[in-house]
């Protein structure tokens, strides 16, 4: 302990001696350090805001619509569109076996809603009762949608939350009735909000059965007169959603008579795939902060080697005067070593300290949808540490092995 407090006292004299460069040096160590867990903290926050955002609409979803049908292989020129059919959901439901839950939805904008107390526009979406199986569905009052609901055809809806409070503003929905472009429908249940109510369309549907949307208002469309907007579904496993899609592919291509290889011929989002995508830039851009910091702290561990070998140059006749009183290489070696190691730790714990502080203050501000508050991750943390070690030391050993060397009888005739 008492040769710790040694070299940390003499550590102190030797940056206060050189106060700039130390300085100077400290804080290129510190602000690398500091720059490389805040970015990775940013990073963080973003990785997982993004995550939460594909949450919002459910976990692991692939979305299929209609497409464009190439009238040549390869060509886009003279292909025709084509929507998805009520059927076609019927034939995938019935054929693949690698989807768990799927779900059409039958949706338009164009249906005026009104109430005893104001009228509004919204989106009227037909679904099945599986649908908040898909999706992400909180409900708040009421009841969902059920199977009977669809068998029977009932004229019944479910809100979301900002068209509770358009078409009953201060007051209670369930149980209430609303008219569809005429049609009447009984509120059964309303949902809570999902995200922001501005970024998310959820909060501004309604929600019906499929086969009442497909009996009262259908999509207008000639060519197939049972249109649905699209379908949602989740493969069986994760890693299988490719294999699962091919498989929608094959089923949707025989039925519109295409190809089902034909890139581009059906439109999709698959979030699982969207997901990846994320995580791979983000990974890239890991690698890519974590060599920066590297090279921030390879140019710290050489500033921290040049005070430690003037240091040396400056201590010659304390050198000499130590081993000519007994001191060993071991103990020259140690000193000077445990001093470069100090200084760049130091350094670095003052970075980490920084960067903590400020992701902390951070942590309560709201950096927009899609963004986390940055946190410190224990891993770019726990890496930052061993690179600063490393780093120590390579900033103590030369210097030290330096001091080390030197013949006593040599270092006492130096001014």
């Amino acid at each position: 302990m008492r040769l710790l407090l040694d070299i940390f006292s003499q550590t102190l004299r030797t940056l206060w001696a050189h106060k700039m460069r130390s300085f100077l040096t400290m804080f290129g160590i510190a602000w690398g350090v500091g720059s490389l867990l805040l970015l990775v903290g940013l990073g963080e926050g973003f990785r997982s805001g993004q995550h939460k955002n594909l949450e919002q609409f459910g976990k692991n979803i692939i979305f299929t619509f209609g497409g464009r049908v190439p009238a040549v292989e390869g060509s886009f020129r003279a292909s025709r569109p084509f929507r998805l059919t009520f059927d076609d959901y019927l034939a995938i439901r019935s054929e693949v076996k690698l989807i768990q839950n799927l779900a059409p939805v039958l949706a338009r904008d164009d249906i005026r809603a009104v109430s005893d107390y104001t009228s509004t526009n919204g989106q009227v979406s037909g679904i099945t009762a599986n649908y908040n199986l898909v999706r992400n569905i909180p409900l708040k009052y009421g009841r969902w949608l059920n199977e009977e609901d669809d068998a029977q055809r009932r004229r019944v809806c479910v809100l979301g939350i900002e068209m509770v409070k358009n078409l009953f503003p201060g007051r209670p929905a369930v149980g209430n009735t609303i008219l569809l472009n005429g049609s009447r429908f009984q509120v059964v249940g309303t949902l809570a909000k999902i995200g922001n109510e501005d970024n998310n369309a959820t909060n501004v549907r309604i929600f019906v059965p499929v086969n009442t949307m497909r009996e009262l208002f259908p999509l207008k469309s000639e060519a197939e007169p049972d249109a649905i907007s699209f379908i949602n579904y989740q493969p069986i496993q994760r890693n299988l959603h490719t294999q699962a899609t091919e498989a929608v592919h094959k089923v949707i291509a025989r039925r519109h008579g295409f190809d089902y290889r034909a890139p581009d011929a059906i439109d999709e989002w698959d979030t699982i795939e969207n997901e990846k995508t994320v995580g791979k830039i983000f990974d890239a851009m890991d690698w890519f902060l974590g060599g920066v910091g590297l090279v921030t702290l390879a140019l710290g561990a050489i500033g921290i080697i040049n005070i430690m070998l003037v240091s040396v140059t400056e201590r010659t006749r304390e050198i000499g005067l130590r081993k000519a009183m007994g001191a060993t290489n071991r103990n020259i070696l140690v000193q000077f070593f445990l001093e470069g190691a100090f200084l760049t730790v130091f350094s670095g714990l003052i970075g980490m300290g920084f960067s903590a502080g400020l992701m902390g203050l951070l942590g309560g501000v709201s950096l927009g949808p899609g963004f986390d508050p940055p946190k410190l991750i224990p891993a770019s943390a726990a890496a930052a540490i061993g690179f600063l070690s490393l780093a120590g030391v390579i900033a103590g050993v030369y210097p030290a092995s330096k001091a080390a060397r030197m013949a006593p009888v040599e270092a006492l005739r130096q001014e």
